[in-house]
């Protein structure tokens, strides 16, 4: 029997191995970038074309490489970074194990060109599925430009695996964006398509945070620090009242690394218990300070997860600082107007606070009204009295509420067996009476949340914002399959700034969009107007409407596996529908049990929760039956 068993090719091992390490542009990039800062770089430029599918270029201002390490660079499991085992268990730099450039070359046509500072001329390395094609000296200058054109060009079925433009480059900026908060101190920028997305100049983490996101989060950051013997915390968290529904502005740093936690995302909210609604994520930008040996970065291809020796301890540190800074600062109320002893600095500070909290405690002292309690002797007599009081006035207390009724002709009155001359009720009946009083006498609200509809057969409870989430997600439905939707003009068109992530998601949806009826245009950098929005939605208030169909959208994004215009449909009867505690009339109650039931699925709403339930005579009569 032959040997069947042989060494894979360099060029094919390079491309598995690519399969791991670079799964889209986005991947390539962050490879690149986190090079461009272990090169000790100050100034790190991005230039990017087709959503990274044509080109992604990085320059840096590093150290460079000579010759020698320019070539090897590109060799398979290549580093500067490891010369012993011992060595994986300290490490404080990004790349490591020596993958990423023999990984892109195998699938890119990858140019090189580099320089060191003691070196008149540069290296110029050129390479195309892991052959090189030539090797020459250049001028250029000092630092590094790695240019990586045509991803995937002869693996054609990785490349048909790419998603849109659009979605492409959200990731690219996603994986800019970590880079970037991770390294305050170093500038950078980036370039799509010959137009700046991104100028961030060196500053302070908080400063690099407005730059990221935008002026927005000046008013909500929260500064959280706090050191121990063998864990240090500093950075940034928002404000319970900025928190969104969709995940994506959170960031884990662990040795300026970015990673992805659940446990630890579990310890921030922990901390925002009782401040925010259960479904809110709020916005933090930390930094965990420990020694290497620790934690394990090599558990993950791409680095995002990490495992730490002691986990409990660091989610306990975690949602102490952040407890702690949102205490700190005022977030936090406090039951009691008297000063806390821990912010006293604070309160010496803040002359006019101070003497708020003055005026407040100066209320305590007032004189408070003197109730003097009455003597009960002869209580019985009191309904004897009431009983003949009942009787003698209820005559005299129907003409006078005749008299109210035709001097205030607004006054609507019910008819109802209340108001029949028969024997007086007890006050158990006199109190339920008016709540099965309904404004037509078959349709009424119960605590402006259900609709109770009465029935040949029973009666009918319906929720009423499930009930007409319902009814707008089968209409937006209709509306994007036959891209018909009616718009009504905007009085005053109002422009919206937006993250880089969120403008390349609103020109991905822009043809959805205009079919529900919004009318969107872009404006400038990062901005857009809105013209129009859906002719039947009644909103004041334009940009929160369109804002919320963001933050919906991309919650749904992340919960559920639906394409962009079924999340386009759920998230906009999502947040126009008609929410608990609003007061219907008696004709829109109608209108809405008619709609329902003319639905394709009436029983359920947008969640999955019911939208009514019936109560037939038989089960009502159980009710009451021994």
């Amino acid at each position: 029997m032959s040997d069947i068993i042989q060494l894979l090719p360099d060029a094919i091992a390079n491309q598995i191995a690519a399969g791991e390490v670079v799964q889209r542009p986005a991947s390539a990039l962050k490879e690149m970038m986190e090079n461009s800062v272990d090169a000790g770089a100050d100034n790190i430029q991005v230039f990017i074309k087709e959503a990274g599918k044509a080109l992604i270029q990085v320059i840096d201002n590093g150290k460079g490489m000579s010759p020698t390490d320019a070539r090897m660079s590109f060799e398979r499991h290549a580093t500067s970074k490891i010369r012993q085992s011992e060595d994986l268990f300290a490490i404080k730099t990004f790349g490591f194990r020596g993958e990423a450039m023999a990984s892109i070359a195998a699938v890119a046509q990858v140019e090189l060109k580099t320089r060191t500072a003691n070196d008149e001329l540069g290296t110029l390395i050129c390479i195309e599925g892991s052959e090189v094609k030539k090797q020459e000296p250049v001028v250029c200058s000092t630092g590094t430009s790695i240019a990586i054109k045509n991803l995937f060009f002869n693996v054609p079925a990785r490349r048909n695996f790419l998603k849109s433009n659009a979605i492409e480059m959200r990731h690219i900026v996603e994986e800019f964006q970590r880079v970037a908060l991770a390294y305050p101190e170093i500038g950078f920028s980036l370039m799509q398509n010959d137009m700046e997305l991104f100028k961030l100049n060196p500053g302070k983490l908080s400063q690099r945070i407005v730059g990221v996101f935008g002026k927005n989060y000046q008013g909500q950051l929260v500064p959280c620090h706090e050191e121990t013997p063998h864990l240090n915390i500093h950075g940034y968290v928002g404000k319970p009242e900025n928190a969104k529904k969709s995940r994506g502005e959170q960031y884990f740093f662990v040795n300026n690394r970015f990673i992805k936690s659940n446990y630890l995302h579990h310890a921030v909210t922990n901390a925002f218990e009782g401040l925010m609604p259960g479904e809110s994520h709020p916005f933090y930008c930390l930094f965990l300070d420990l020694d290497p040996t620790h934690i394990d970065i090599n558990v993950h291809p791409t680095k995002t997860e990490i495992k730490f020796d002691d986990e409990r301890t660091i989610y306990a540190v975690v949602r102490s600082a952040v407890k702690q800074a949102l205490g700190a600062h005022n977030v936090v109320p406090t039951l009691d107007f008297s000063m806390d002893v821990n912010f006293t600095d604070t309160w010496k500070r803040d002359e006019g606070q101070k003497q708020e909290v003055k005026q407040e405690n100066s209320y305590k002292t007032h004189s408070m009204p003197s109730f003097k309690k009455k003597d009960a002797t002869g209580w019985e007599n009191l309904f004897e009295q009431d009983a003949l009081n009942s009787r003698s006035h209820s005559s005299s207390e129907r003409e006078e509420w005749k008299k109210e009724e035709t001097a205030n002709p607004e006054m609507m009155t019910f008819s109802s067996k209340v108001n029949a001359d028969e024997p007086v009720q007890s006050r158990e009946e006199e109190s339920a009476a008016p709540s099965a009083i309904a404004a037509t006498g078959t349709t009424f609200q119960v605590e402006q949340t259900y609709i109770v509809a009465q029935m040949s057969t029973g009666l009918l409870i319906l929720d009423q914002q499930a009930t007409h989430e319902r009814i707008l997600y089968e209409r937006y439905i209709r509306q994007l399959t036959n891209t018909q939707g009616a718009s009504q003009q905007c009085l005053f068109p109002q422009s919206i700034r937006l993250s880089p992530s969120d403008f390349s998601l609103v020109m991905d949806l822009h043809e959805e969009l205009n079919s529900l009826g919004f009318l969107v245009e872009e404006f400038g950098q990062h901005t857009v107007v809105i013209n129009g929005v859906p002719a039947d939605i009644y909103i004041n208030n334009e940009k929160a409407l369109f804002e919320g169909l963001l933050e919906q959208f991309k919650h749904f994004k992340s919960e559920l596996s639906i394409d962009n215009k079924e999340n386009l449909a759920r998230s906009l009867a999502k947040r126009s529908s008609i929410k608990k505690g609003k007061v219907l009339k008696a004709q829109e109650m109608e209108t809405l049990v008619g709609q329902l039931f003319a639905c394709q699925n009436p029983n359920y709403g947008v969640s999955g929760n019911k939208t009514f339930v019936k109560l037939d005579l038989n089960k009502l009569q159980s009710f009451f039956q021994r």
